[in-house]
């Protein structure tokens, strides 16, 4: 065996990999990453793969890069960990101020929690809870839209559309509301938004909150639509008195051309935003739940039952805050203009692509197209030709999407779209 083979053999012995139907790992064997440089990732026999869905969406700047990595080593030097229950560090505080600074102060309290699935949970219990807390304890139903994805915990679940993740599960599930989503393919936003106005006008008096994916609905397959869904979204929640929460796991961070997606909208600010995946660079686990001075308010008091008692032992853990005070210091420098002029490489060298492909679109770092009448195992073809081409991706059903770090000169965003033309060649031929 290669060193590759080798690897790849124990892992299937050894190791449950995530989302993945372990059975076919003989046909599908893992790629054994030895290191990452910039967008490459390279395995233990020396081969590279360009890192085109960001390792799960999380890398922003390319792996090993070295402002991240010398943020995290200078905290390693201090302080490691340490509670944030009865203490509080710097990089945490820091943290929390430049995140509620970027919404003017409208969210200007942060609860940090692990991963993007613990954030939805979070919220969630902390809408349902400052209801509870007012006297509203009736307002214990939740909204999500058709298709959405917000997570694999049960509660993250139970806002989840996405059968082939919720189905197994679902005797044990919440049962929530799941309304019409917008899509620009099919132009339903108007009615999308009229089916919402419906439910929020029969059942408002029960319900905690709507959750949302602003601008593209990852799972789904890279679902757009536009920033004036999101605005008509926040008057009902408003006028009707709900709570709104956008999750922005996977579109924060500058992926779709803010930094936060939602300030496309033009409309006032969600009660909660939710981050993770690429607020650390692709370094460190970490959530953050940020929330209103109103939603804060109903858990203010020395009455035990009334706080929010929710935490992780490595809440708030202070290398993960510097990763992400690292990471904003990025964007405090001008990254978003420089991911404009990324975005419009990519538009340009996908441009020729559009003719053998459906609904070629793009928001920000973010491009995906669908393959019509895709042959079976579509997805797990086009991974498997794509590794030949010096290509990691994983497409999402028959949608092929682009979600690269934020590394994108004119020969890049060409080696992508020749090496994605060239593996849908191979599949489709």
């Amino acid at each position: 065996m290669t060193s590759s083979q080798d690897l790849a053999a124990r892992s299937r012995a050894a190791v449950w990999h995530p989302c993945t139907q372990m059975a076919r790992l003989a046909d599908m064997p893992p790629l054994p990453i030895a290191r990452g440089e910039g967008p490459w990732l390279f395995d233990t026999d020396g081969r590279r793969y360009f890192d085109a869905n960001s390792s799960w969406w999380v890398n922003l700047f390319g792996h090993s890069d070295k402002p991240l990595l010398d943020a995290i080593k200078s905290q390693l030097d201090t302080l490691p960990h340490v509670m944030l229950a009865g203490c509080t560090h710097e990089p945490a505080v820091r943290l929390a101020e430049r995140l509620s600074e970027r919404t003017g102060g409208a969210l200007g309290h942060v609860f940090f929690g692990s991963d993007g699935a613990s954030a939805v949970e979070i919220a969630l219990k902390q809408s349902f809870h400052s209801w509870k807390n007012r006297g509203r304890a009736d307002k214990r139903e939740f909204v999500c839209l058709k298709n959405s994805y917000h997570g694999e915990t049960l509660g993250a679940l139970s806002v989840t559309d996405v059968q082939v993740f919720r189905d197994a599960y679902d005797p044990l599930l919440m049962r929530a509301h799941i309304v019409a989503s917008p899509d620009a393919r099919l132009g339903n936003e108007a009615d999308a938004l009229a089916a919402m106005r419906t439910l929020l006008a029969e059942r408002h008096a029960h319900i905690a909150c709507v959750i949302v994916e602003p601008l593209i609905q990852g799972a789904a397959g890279m679902v757009m639509y536009s920033p004036t869904y999101l605005a008509g979204l926040r008057e009902l929640t408003r006028e009707f008195g709900v709570h709104l929460i956008a999750d922005e796991i996977a579109v924060g961070c500058g992926r779709t051309g803010t930094f936060f997606a939602w300030e496309q909208a033009g409309a006032p600010w969600p009660d909660f935003i939710l981050l993770s995946k690429g607020i650390t660079g692709g370094t460190m686990p970490l959530s953050l739940v940020l929330t209103t001075n109103d939603v804060f308010a109903a858990f203010w008091s020395e009455d035990v039952t009334r706080g929010f008692l929710h935490s992780h032992s490595y809440t708030g853990n202070p290398l993960a805050c510097a990763a992400a005070n690292a990471v904003l210091d990025r964007f405090d420098a001008g990254q978003l203009d420089v991911n404009r002029q990324q975005a419009e490489r990519l538009t340009r060298a996908f441009a020729p692509l559009a003719p053998r492909v459906a609904h070629l679109r793009q928001r920000g770092m973010i491009l995906a197209f669908d393959v019509p009448e895709a042959p079976p195992r579509f997805a797990e073809r086009f991974h498997l030709a794509a590794r030949a081409h010096q290509l990691l991706i994983r497409p999402i059903g028959s949608t092929v999407y682009l979600m690269p770090p934020y590394l994108i000169d004119d020969a890049t965003a060409a080696f992508l779209a020749g090496a994605v033309t060239t593996t849908l060649n191979d599949v489709l031929a």
